[in-house]
């Protein structure tokens, strides 16, 4: 698709998507000294209300918790102490869904409050769980708020982001698009701080090939995203089959607007070749816990030949990990290759690393799998 008219791509997506997940950051919905933005907050629901209104099934992932919370803690708040930003959630939430309840039931929706930690979504159980609950609620013609649940899941609130989150969630409702609303116009080709001529691009065409490094700055002040993760989430998505619109949220109507065929924000179309939805489960749901360091030879097997990982072609073994954990694949010089399930612990793949098959059963004893890590378990080019 990629390589078709972008411009008619982006028309029929909009048109005819019917399940659709909006993600929305706290530098859209946080006014400068604190709190909520009570306008952003209504307008952004009378949008989402309308899309529902008209038949679409929309999933709104909204940061803006801490944002909350901060205002009313003032200036016992400290930002540095992850404690208090977790107070600063726990005391925010509760605020940011009676904004959105108070807003959405104004247009005849019900906003129906989701938390979730990076757990929910690792287990399968608890994943179709929350696919069931979903449904549901959509059958039902409530508006899902979804955010992480902060105040218990530690390593998520320092390192998670809802731009993550929400490109997660577009494979769990099997979503057409996935709308990104950020405080910016849309992607930059340059840095706008360094270069203020800069302008917002309309399309990223691939979204793959692109140096998210060179061309991202850093976080916004007040998220925990920035361009980077929002980029981040489009490619992964693209992946699965699915287009990103990343908008500017706090200008009027932008979500109306584009949803009515004005060209604002910037489109990413989606990959040319979809992946399985399993392995977008097993990649990005997931956490790497070790790496296993490849040969040039076992990079060419896997990235050209579609190959299965042989312990022939690994060099070294990073990390402590057991049986069936993901694990990054990098080359000698650090590429990143892919990721996958490892069929050997971390100790073991020390012993057989570097050797062929054949001698796997003398060295371990017992050798259940010729390959450290089959291809059917592994995506290649993953977006981490």
């Amino acid at each position: 698709m990629a390589h078709c008219d972008w411009n008619e791509s982006r028309r029929h997506v909009l048109s005819q998507a019917r399940r659709i997940v909006i993600k929305v950051g706290s530098a859209v919905l946080a006014r400068p000294g604190g709190g909520l933005d009570a306008a952003v907050v209504a307008s952004l629901a009378a949008q989402i209300a309308a899309l529902a209104n008209a038949g679409r099934k929309v999933l709104l992932v909204s940061s803006g918790a801490v944002a909350a919370g901060r205002e009313v803690l003032g200036q016992h708040y400290d930002p540095a102490s992850l404690p208090h930003r977790q107070a600063a959630s726990a005391i925010g939430q509760s605020r940011l869904m009676h904004a959105y309840d108070q807003e959405f039931s104004l247009h005849g929706r019900i906003a129906a409050q989701v938390l979730l930690t990076r757990e929910d979504l690792d287990n399968r159980e608890r994943y179709l769980n929350l696919r069931n609950t979903l449904a549901t609620l959509f059958d039902l013609g409530a508006v899902p708020v979804v955010n992480e649940n902060d105040p218990v899941a530690i390593s998520e609130l320092v390192y998670g982001d809802n731009d993550c989150l929400g490109g997660l969630l577009v494979g769990t409702i099997g979503a057409e698009l996935f709308v990104n609303l950020t405080s910016a116009r849309g992607v930059y080709a340059q840095n706008p701080d360094d270069h203020p001529e800069a302008r917002p691009m309309s399309v990223i065409e691939d979204i793959a090939g692109l140096d998210l490094d060179a061309l991202c700055g850093t976080k916004t002040a007040l998220g925990t995203g920035g361009m980077h993760s929002k980029l981040l989430a489009a490619r992964r998505v693209a992946q699965l089959g699915v287009p990103t619109m990343i908008l500017a949220g706090r200008e009027p109507d932008a979500l109306t607007r584009a949803f009515a065929g004005e060209k604002n924000g910037t489109y990413v179309p989606a990959g040319c070749k979809p992946i399985p939805r399993r392995k977008f489960w097993l990649a990005y749901h997931h956490e790497p816990q070790g790496i296993l360091i490849v040969d040039d030879g076992a990079v060419g097997a896997l990235r050209d030949k579609g190959k299965s990982l042989l312990p022939a072609g690994i060099v070294d073994v990073a990390g402590d990990f057991t049986v069936g954990s993901m694990v990054r694949i990098t080359s000698v010089d650090g590429e990143s290759i892919g990721v996958g399930l490892t069929n050997y612990g971390a100790a073991d793949l020390r012993k057989i690393m570097g050797l062929k098959s054949s001698r796997l059963e003398q060295v371990l004893g017992e050798a259940s799998y010729t390959e450290a890590v089959h291809r059917d378990n592994m995506l290649i080019d993953a977006a981490i």
